[in-house]
C-alpha cells in the first residue's frame, strides 16, 4: 500500500517534496534494475528517469485526484507513466537532431553520457512502458484504464499533443511565427502533457462533466503558463537555476514569448495565464487551496 503522504499539505513545498518521494518509489519498482540484460539500455533509462527534477506532471495529478477524493493507490500508477512520458520526450528533445542538448537537470544528457542509439531507445521503451504501466494497474476498473491510456495518447501523440507540438517547433527555426502560431506551439508541444495530467487526475476522482470541464480549462492554462516561463526563464536564469542550459532558444532561433514580444510582454502573459487558470478552479466546489498553490509557484518559479 502506498502511504496518504500528501493529504492536505500545509505548503507546496511539501506537496512536490511527498509526491515526488511517492512516485521515486514506485518509479523504483516499476522500471528494470540498471543489472537487467541488456544493462546498458536499463542503465540509461534510470540515468534519465532519477537525474532529479519536481516530477511537477506527477504532482499534479495527484494533488486533482485528491481534491477529487481519489485514493493515492488509485493515482500512482498513472501519475508514474506521466514521468516516463515526459522523461522519454527529454531524452528525445535532447538528441542532437532536435535540440542538441548536452545538458539536463544539471548533468549530462542520455545521448551524451551514453549514446544516441542508446538514448532513442531508452525514449521508446519509457514511451511504451508508460501505457503498460497504465493497462496493468489493478487499483483501476478496465473503463477507468482505458480512458487513461487513451487521455495519455492523445497528449502525447498528433495532431494535438507533444509531438506536434516538437513537429511545429521545429519549423517555427526558419520563419517567423505569429503569436497565435506560438501559443498553439505551447498548448501542444507542454501545455498537452499538463492538461492531460490534470484531466486524469479528475477522471480517476470521478469528477462529472462539468468538473472536468473546469479542470480541462485549468490544466490548459496552466500549461501555457508553464511555458511561458520556461521561456522568460531560459533568457534570465543560470544553467545552476535550470538544470540545462540558458539562452539556447535565442541561439536555435526558436519561437518564444521574449523572442516574439519582448521581457514585459512576455510577464504580463504569464500573468494573465495563471489569472484564467484561477478563474477557472473557481468553477469548482471542490478544495482547490493545492491547485491555486501550483499556479502560484509555477508563475513565480526560479528554474
Amino acid at each position: 500500500m502506498v502511504s496518504n503522504a500528501i493529504q492536505n499539505p500545509l505548503e507546496l513545498d511539501s506537496l512536490l517534496a511527498s509526491s515526488r518521494a511517492l512516485v521515486e518509489l514506485e518509479l523504483n519498482k516499476l522500471l528494470p534494475l540498471s543489472g537487467t540484460a541488456p544493462e546498458k539500455i536499463h542503465h540509461a533509462i534510470r540515468w534519465s528517469v532519477f537525474a532529479g527534477g519536481k516530477r511537477f506532471r506527477p504532482a499534479l495529478l495527484l494533488a486533482v485526484g485528491q481534491a477529487f477524493s481519489a485514493p493515492v493507490e488509485a493515482l500512482i500508477r498513472t501519475a508514474c507513466a506521466f514521468e516516463m512520458v515526459h522523461t522519454y520526450s527529454l531524452i528525445h528533445d535532447d538528441l542532437p537532431a532536435m535540440d542538441d542538448d548536452d545538458l539536463r537537470r544539471g548533468r549530462p544528457t542520455c545521448h551524451v553520457r551514453f549514446d544516441e542509439a542508446t538514448a532513442i531507445l531508452a525514449g521508446d521503451a519509457l514511451q511504451t512502458l508508460a501505457f503498460q504501466t497504465i493497462a496493468e494497474d489493478v487499483a483501476l476498473d478496465a473503463e477507468t484504464r482505458i480512458a487513461l491510456i487513451a487521455e495519455l495518447a492523445r497528449a502525447a501523440a498528433t495532431p494535438d499533443g507533444m509531438v506536434a507540438g516538437q513537429a511545429l517547433d521545429m519549423e517555427a527555426e526558419t520563419r517567423q511565427v505569429s503569436r497565435a502560431q506560438l501559443e498553439e506551439i505551447h498548448r501542444l508541444k507542454t501545455g498537452a502533457l499538463i492538461k492531460a495530467a490534470a484531466r486524469c487526475g479528475a477522471i480517476i476522482g470521478r469528477a462529472n462533466d462539468s468538473e472536468l470541464e473546469a479542470i480541462t480549462s485549468y490544466g490548459s492554462h496552466l500549461g501555457l503558463l508553464f511555458q511561458i516561463t520556461d521561456d522568460f526563464l531560459d533568457v534570465t536564469a543560470t544553467a545552476e537555476d535550470l538544470g540545462k542550459t540558458p539562452g539556447k532558444d535565442a541561439r536555435s532561433n526558436k519561437a518564444t514569448y521574449p523572442a516574439l514580444h519582448g521581457m514585459e510582454e512576455t510577464r504580463d502573459a504569464a500573468v494573465q495565464a495563471h489569472r484564467d487558470a484561477c478563474h477557472a478552479l473557481d468553477q469548482l466546489d471542490r478544495p482547490t487551496d493545492v491547485l491555486q498553490k501550483i499556479a502560484d509557484f509555477i508563475l513565480h518559479r526560479t528554474g
